[in-house]
């Protein structure tokens, strides 16, 4: 299954790197190389990716993972629902550690 997590993660390292390969890109996402390939033929599908061959390559098996303009939309939707849900877990998280310091200072002199 494709989540968010592993597209916006995918969408963020093939628009700083188009040329990277799956097995840089599962390495750099420390994910499985079955997985990266199962979520970049998923992209593919839906027209968010777009595979060129990589021509200046000695490698010719080499490609150029692009995203297209419907690739760069959902990006920024991703980008948005990362970003919110990010806030949430940083907001419930400092509420945490603020109780636990008012139950520190009621325990500890």
């Amino acid at each position: 299954m494709l989540t968010d997590d592993a597209r916006y993660k995918i969408f963020k390292a093939l628009e700083s790197n188009p040329d990277m390969s799956q097995r840089q890109l599962a390495a750099e996402l420390g994910i499985s190389l079955g997985r990266v390939n199962y979520c970049l033929q998923a992209l593919i599908e839906k027209g968010q990716v777009k595979v060129k061959n990589f021509s200046q390559s000695a490698n010719k098996k080499r490609y150029l993972y692009v995203l297209t303009p419907a690739g760069i939309e959902s990006k920024a939707r991703l980008t948005k629902r990362f970003l919110k849900r990010k806030i949430a877990e940083y907001e419930a998280l400092k509420a945490e550690i603020a109780e636990i310091q008012k139950d520190l200072e009621r325990h500890v002199p």
